[in-house]
C-alpha cells in the first residue's frame, strides 16, 4: 500500500532543513536508507565511530549491543531527531533516502496520549481515504439528481471525477479500512468493546500497544521498533511476529527478545565499542559467527602483540649501538606503520555461573495432587486455579507458563510451602535441597551491602573469597560495597545467582530469572542451566530460554492446566495442531447443523414458484462461486510458489506485479467467500 503518510515526528521538509550535512536522493527503488560516516560524541566520549549502514526495502535487521552502546542514538539519527557529528573530508557524514520514504518509529516505553477514542485514533490514519469516500458519496448523490443527468457535460465531469476517486480508493484498499483496523486492534489486544475508550485513560502498556497498532496501520516503508515486545503477552507477541513476517516494508528492530529476533530478522547489526558490524542470518546465526570472529580476532591480536614485543625488544637493545642503529630505526618505522588489531571484548569476561549439588535425590521427585492456587487474604482470597495436579521427575526441566496474574509465581511458592495450600497434597521425596530465585529478590536485605549479604549467610568465607565469588558474576569494584537496594536489577539478579551457587541445591526453582539481564548474561545463565544435571522448575516469559532449557511445559489458564512435552517450539506446534483440530470439528458440526436445517426446511410448506426460482438462481450462483473460489485459490498457490523463486525475487518489478496480483486475488476471493456465505445462509 503506497501512502504518503508521515509520522508526527518530522515532515520531509523539516527533516531536510535541520540537517547540516549532505542529503541526496537515491536513484531506483531498492535502497531506501543509506548512512555513511556517522559519528556521535556525548560528554567527550565517542559512542558511534564512522558507522555506515544500508537499509533496503526487503531488509529485516536486528540491532543489538549492550546498554548505552548507542543503539537509540543511531535510531534517532536515522529518523532525523538527532544530527551526527560534522566532520571534515573524507569523513563527511551522509544520509541518503529514497524520495517519498515514510518512517514509523516506536520508541521504547513510548505511547499515545490523546483525548480521542481508540477507534477515532485508528480511523485518523485513513483520514485521506475517508475524505475520498465521503466525496464519492457526494458524487453519487449528484449523479442521481435529474437536473444533472440531463446536463450531459456536467454529468460527464462528475462521472469522470467519480471514476478517478473510485480507482484511487480501490487501489489503496479503501474498502478494507474497517477490516484492517479490526484485524490490527484485535491482534494487539483491543477487542471491539474497547474501541470507545478514551486513550488518555489507558495504562502505560496499553498506550504503547496502541502506538504500535497505529504504526502498523500507517504501513511505513521503514518500520523501526525499539523493544516492541516489552508490554505484550505470548499471544500478542506471536500475532505480531506473524503480522511482521508478511510486512511489505523494511524492518529495523532493537530487542532483547532473542526468539523474536530469530523469527523475524535476516541480518543482525551489532554496535560494539562504537563500531557497527553486520552479520547475515538471525540471532542464533549471529551468536555462532560472533564467537568465531572473537576467537579469530583474539589470535590476531595476540600474534601482533608478540610481534610488537619482539620489535620493541630489538629497538631497546640496538637503537643506541652504532652498528645496529639503522636496523633498529627501520623497526621503529615498522611499528609506527603497523595497523593495530584491537583486543576483542572477550566472552570469558562475561559472568561465570555454574550450579552444582552434592546429593542425588530419588527419581520420583515431586507429586502435586488436586491443589488449589489462590491469592490474597481471607475473606478476599481468590482461587486462580482449581484442582491442579502434576508430577516432576529427577532431572526434568519443567517450565510453567500462562497469562499475567494467573498464579504462576504463587504456584512456585505453594509447592515450597512458602504459601499455604488450602486443598490437595504436595509431596517432595527425601534428600531434596531447593535453591530458589525470587523475581522480586524478596530474599535479599536491601539495607545490607552486597558483601555483607553474602557474609551474613556464609560466615566462614573471608572477604577475598566473597569478592572472588562476586567477581565471577561481574559484580566488581565499588559495587560490592553498595547497598543491595541501590544496585541495578541486573546486579541484584547476579547476586542471587552467586548465593545459589553457594547453596548447591539439587532442585532449582526460578521465577523469571532473565528479567533485568543483558543478552550476554542471559546466554551465560542459559548455558549454566543447560549444563545443570539437577531438576529445574521455572516460570518465564523468555521464549528463547523456554525453547533452550525446558523439557516439558505446563500451561496454566483460567481453571485449567495442560502439559506439553518439549520446548517452546514443540509447545506452539502442538497448540496449533489442537486449534486446527478444534476448528475442523467446529466446522464439521456447523455443516451438519446446516444439513439438518436444510432437511427440515425441505419438508416444510409449499413455496411459491417465484421463491423456488429465486432459490434455484441462488444455488446456481453458489456453484459458480465455489468454482471461482477454487480457481482463485489455485492461481494464488501458483503465484505464491513463484514468489519463492530466486529469479522472481531478483526482479523487483516482477515481484511487485506478482504481489499486487496476489493481493487483488485475495480481495476478490474474500468478496466471493462473503457472497457464498450469505447465499448459503439464505438457502439454509
Amino acid at each position: 500500500m503506497q501512502r504518503q503518510l508521515t509520522l508526527p515526528h518530522l515532515t520531509d521538509t523539516e527533516f531536510y532543513s535541520i540537517i547540516n550535512y549532505t542529503y541526496k536522493t537515491i536513484p531506483g527503488d531498492i535502497m531506501i536508507v543509506s548512512l555513511e560516516n556517522i559519528s556521535k560524541f556525548y560528554n567527550g566520549n565517542q559512542i558511534l565511530k564512522n558507522i555506515s549502514l544500508t537499509i533496503e526495502d526487503n531488509d529485516r535487521i536486528g540491532l543489538i549491543g549492550i546498554n548505552g552502546c548507542g543503539k537509540s542514538t543511531l535510531l534517532k539519527i536515522i529518523t532525523g531527531r538527532e544530527d551526527p557529528e560534522t566532520q571534515p573530508e573524507p569523513y563527511t557524514a551522509n544520509i541518503s533516502r529514497t524520495k517519498g520514504m515514510t518512517v514509523g518509529f516506536l520508541e521504547q516505553n513510548s505511547g499515545l496520549d490523546r483525548s480521542s477514542t481508540i477507534i477515532e485514533e485508528m480511523r485518523s490514519v485513513f483520514s485521506e481515504l475517508i475524505a475520498v469516500s465521503d466525496r464519492m458519496r457526494e458524487l453519487e448523490q449528484l449523479m442521481a439528481e435529474p437536473g444533472i443527468r440531463r446536463d450531459e457535460k456536467r454529468f460527464s465531469e462528475i462521472s469522470a471525477e467519480y471514476s478517478r476517486k473510485t480507482a484511487y480508493f480501490e487501489a489503496n484498499d479503501g474498502y478494507l479500512i474497517n477490516v484492517n483496523i479490526t484485524k490490527v486492534l484485535n491482534g494487539m489486544g483491543f477487542p471491539p468493546d474497547t474501541y470507545d475508550r478514551v486513550i488518555s485513560t489507558l495504562s502505560g502498556g496499553e498506550k504503547t500497544r496502541l502506538a504500535l497498532a497505529r504504526l502498523l496501520l500507517e504501513d511505513p516503508k521503514l518500520l523501526i521498533l525499539d523493544e516492541p515486545t516489552n508490554h505484550l503477552d505470548f499471544e500478542t507477541v506471536m500475532w505480531l511476529e506473524d503480522y511482521l513476517q508478511e510486512y511489505k516494508g523494511a524492518l529495523l528492530i532493537v530487542s532483547h527478545d532473542r526468539y523474536f529476533l530469530d523469527k523475524l530478522t535476516t541480518s543482525i547489526c551489532e554496535i560494539e565499542r562504537g563500531v557497527l558490524k553486520r552479520y547475515k542470518g538471525n540471532y542464533s546465526a549471529f551468536a555462532v559467527q560472533k564467537k568465531a570472529d572473537t576467537a579469530r580476532q583474539l589470535k590476531e591480536y595476540e600474534a601482533q602483540q608478540q610481534e610488537i614485543a619482539k620489535l620493541q625488544d630489538f629497538v631497546d637493545r640496538n637503537l643506541v649501538r652504532a652498528t645496529t642503529s639503522s636496523m633498529a630505526k627501520s623497526r621503529i618505522k615498522k611499528l609506527e606503520a603497523m595497523e593495530l588489531v584491537e583486543k576483542p571484548v572477550l566472552y570469558e569476561k562475561s559472568a561465570k555461573i555454574k550450579f552444582e549439588y552434592d546429593i542425588e535425590p530419588p527419581f520420583d521427585l515431586l507429586t502435586v495432587k488436586n491443589i488449589d492456587v489462590s491469592a490474597g487474604e481471607n475473606p478476599d482470597r481468590k482461587t486462580l486455579v482449581e484442582s491442579m495436579s502434576f508430577e516432576v521427575k529427577r532431572g526434568e526441566k519443567l517450565a510453567v507458563i500462562g497469562p499475567n496474574g494467573i498464579g504462576k509465581s504463587t504456584l512456585l511458592k505453594i509447592i515450597q510451602h512458602k504459601l499455604p495450600c488450602s486443598h490437595g497434597n504436595i509431596e517432595w521425596t527425601k534428600n531434596v535441597k531447593i535453591s530458589y530465585f525470587d523475581q522480586e529478590n524478596a530474599q535479599l536485605d536491601m539495607d545490607k551491602t552486597v558483601m555483607d549479604e553474602v557474609h551474613s549467610r556464609y560466615r566462614t568465607m573471608n572477604d577475598v573469597e566473597i569478592r572472588s565469588l562476586l567477581g565471577s558474576v561481574r559484580i566488581t569494584g565499588e559495587n560490592v560495597f553498595k547497598k543491595v537496594g541501590v544496585i541495578s536489577g541486573g546486579e541484584r539478579a547476579k547476586l542471587c545467582f552467586a548465593i545459589m551457587m553457594l547453596e548447591r541445591g539439587n532442585v532449582l526453582i526460578l521465577d523469571e530469572p532473565t528479567n533485568h539481564l543483558d543478552i550476554d548474561t542471559k546466554e551465560v545463565l542459559e548455558q549454566a542451566l543447560e549444563d545443570y544435571t539437577g531438576t529445574i522448575i521455572f516460570v518465564s516469559h523468555d521464549r528463547y530460554l523456554l525453547n533452550k532449557i525446558a523439557t516439558r511445559i505446563i500451561e496454566i489458564n483460567e481453571n485449567s492446566t495442560e502439559s506439553y512435552g518439549g520446548g517452546f517450539d514443540d509447545y506452539i506446534a502442538k497448540k496449533r495442531e489442537k486449534q486446527a483440530a478444534a476448528q475442523a470439528e467446529a466446522d464439521a458440526l456447523k455443516q451438519e447443523k446446516a444439513r439438518q436445517l436444510a432437511e427440515e426446511k425441505s419438508v416444510k410448506a409449499y413455496r411459491s414458484k417465484e421463491q423456488r426460482a429465486a432459490d434455484a438462481k441462488k444455488r446456481n450462483r453458489v456453484k459458480e462461486l465455489e468454482k471461482e473460489i477454487a480457481r482463485l485459490e489455485e492461481e494464488m498457490s501458483v503465484i505464491q510458489a513463484e514468489l519463492a523463486d530466486p529469479e522472481v525475487c531478483a526482479d523487483y518489478k516482477l515481484m511487485q506485479e506478482k504481489c499486487a496480483a496476489l493481493e487483488d486475488m485475495k480481495k476478490l476471493c474474500s468478496e466471493y467467500e462473503d457472497e457464498w456465505l450469505t447465499l448459503s445462509e439464505e438457502l439454509s
